[in-house]
């Protein structure tokens, strides 16, 4: 089990991201949240194994519309206490 903070550049925001990563991380069993940042960016927090986070970003880039440019992650610590997959 890990967790990653993940920063989403390109076409990320206003289609269907944010939507998209929650119902691909409650499918894949992952939890965390996701957020459209200021400068047009999207951030995110996923818990799970190596496979379901692979599973989540990939879904994601299926997306029709969406266009990850460029992406920046980094492992953090886990948080046993979190339940589920928000949108912020």
């Amino acid at each position: 089990m890990i967790r990653k903070y993940i920063r989403f550049y390109g076409f990320v925001q206003g289609v269907g991201f944010r939507y998209r990563a929650k119902y691909a991380a409650e499918f894949a069993g992952a939890v965390g949240w996701v957020r459209n940042e200021d400068d047009g960016s999207v951030s995110m927090e996923i818990q799970g194994t190596e496979a379901q986070i692979d599973r989540v970003i990939l879904e994601i880039e299926q997306g029709r519309y969406v266009k990850i440019e460029n992406m920046e992650a980094r492992t953090i610590p886990l948080k046993s206490d979190e339940h589920g997959f928000r949108i912020r």
